[in-house]
C-alpha cells in the first residue's frame, strides 16, 4: 500500500484539531472529561443505530433511538461514577428515590417500548440495538470509572517530601485514560505509516488495507514508546513526594500491549459492522477521519481490557 501524501496531509491537519479537543477534555478537569465522553457516547450510539438500520434495511423510531442512548448514558453515569456526591436522588412521600433505581426503571421502560413499538423490526435488529449497551455504554462506563480520582488516590503512598497537592490528584486521576488514548494514537499512527511503507500481507478480509506488517510494527512501536515513556515518568517513581507504588514499570508495557491488541480488534470489529451496513465510514465528523465510531472503535475495546487489568492485577 503506497503512502498517499494528500491523504496523510488531510488526516494530519484535521488530527491537530481532534487532538486539541481530546487533550482539553482529558486534562482540564473531571467535568471536561465527562463532557467530552458525553458527546462521544451519544455520537457513537446514533451512528451505531444508523448502521443497524442499514444492516437490516429497517427503520428505528427516532424516539426509541434517543431513549436507548439516554438509558446507556444513565448507565455510564450511575455505574461509572462511584462516589456518594454523584448518587443523585430525591425524597418522595418520605422515601428516598435513588438515581440508580430511576435508571433501572427507565431502562425497563425503554426496552418494553422498543419491544412493542414496531413488530416489523426483525429480532436480530432488536438484539443489535441491545448490544449497544455492551459495545458503547459499558466501555465508556469503565473508562469513566478509571478517570475518577477517588479510586486512584489509593494508588499513592505518601512520601517524605511534600504534602498532597491538587496537581498530584489531577495527575493520578488522568493517568490510565491518558495512557489508553496515547497508546491507541501511537498504535494507529505507526500501523498506518509502517503498513504504507512496507505492508504487503493483508491482515483480514474485513479490512483489506490493513497489513500484518503494519499491525505488528504499530503494536511493537506502541509498546516500546508508551512503555518507556510512562515507566520512566510513573513507574514506581517519587513525584512531588508521592510514590506510585502500585504502578510498576512492567505495568505500563502491559497496558500499552493491551491497547495495541484490543484496539486493533476493536478496529476490525467496527470495520465488520460497516461492511455489513455497506458503508465506508460510520459518519463524517472530520475530513479523512470518518465518524465517532471510526475514531473511538479502538477505545471501546481497549478500555475494558485495561480496566480489568488495573482492577484485578494491579
Amino acid at each position: 500500500m503506497a503512502l498517499n501524501l494528500a491523504t496523510l496531509k488531510t488526516r494530519s491537519l484535521t488530527a491537530v484539531v481532534f487532538v486539541a479537543v481530546m487533550l482539553t477534555g482529558l486534562l482540564w478537569n473531571f467535568w471536561s472529561f465527562l463532557i467530552l465522553f458525553t458527546v462521544v457516547h451519544f455520537g457513537c450510539w446514533i451512528e451505531y443505530l444508523k448502521l443497524t438500520e442499514k444492516m437490516y434495511n429497517t427503520t428505528i423510531d427516532n424516539f426509541v433511538k434517543w431513549f436507548f442512548a439516554v438509558c446507556g448514558y444513565t448507565l455510564m453515569i450511575v455505574a461509572g461514577i462511584q462516589h456518594n456526591s454523584f448518587d443523585i436522588g430525591t425524597t418522595i412521600g418520605g422515601y428516598d428515590i435513588s438515581f440508580k433505581w430511576l435508571f433501572f426503571i427507565l431502562l425497563f421502560a425503554g426496552l418494553t417500548i422498543f419491544a412493542v413499538q414496531n413488530k416489523m423490526i426483525p429480532t436480530k435488529t432488536k438484539w443489535m440495538v441491545f448490544g449497544g449497551f455492551v459495545y458503547i455504554s459499558l466501555p465508556l462506563t469503565l473508562l469513566l470509572n478509571l478517570r475518577q480520582e477517588y479510586d486512584f488516590s489509593s494508588l499513592l503512598h505518601k512520601g517524605p517530601i511534600l504534602e498532597y497537592s491538587a496537581v498530584n490528584k489531577i495527575l493520578v486521576s488522568v493517568l490510565f485514560p491518558i495512557a489508553i488514548v496515547f497508546s491507541i494514537w501511537i498504535n494507529d499512527t505507526m500501523a498506518y505509516i509502517v503498513g504504507s511503507l512496507i505492508g504487503k500481507t493483508p491482515l483480514s478480509k474485513i479490512s483489506p488495507k490493513k497489513t500484518w506488517e503494519g499491525t505488528v510494527g504499530g503494536a511493537l512501536l506502541c509498546i516500546l514508546f508508551i512503555g518507556i515513556l510512562f515507566s520512566s515518568l510513573f513507574g514506581g517513581s517519587l513525584i512531588n513526594g508521592w510514590y506510585f507504588a502500585h504502578v510498576s514499570k512492567a505495568d505500563w508495557f502491559i497496558i500499552a500491549a493491551l491497547c495495541a491488541i484490543f484496539g486493533t480488534i476493536g478496529d476490525l470489529f467496527e470495520s465488520k459492522l460497516k461492511r455489513m451496513a455497506n458503508v465506508k465510514d460510520s459518519g463524517a465528523i472530520m475530513p479523512g477521519h470518518g465518524g465517532f465510531l471510526d475514531r473511538f472503535d479502538s477505545l471501546l475495546f481497549a478500555a475494558p481490557a485495561v480496566w480489568v487489568f488495573v482492577k484485578l492485577f494491579m
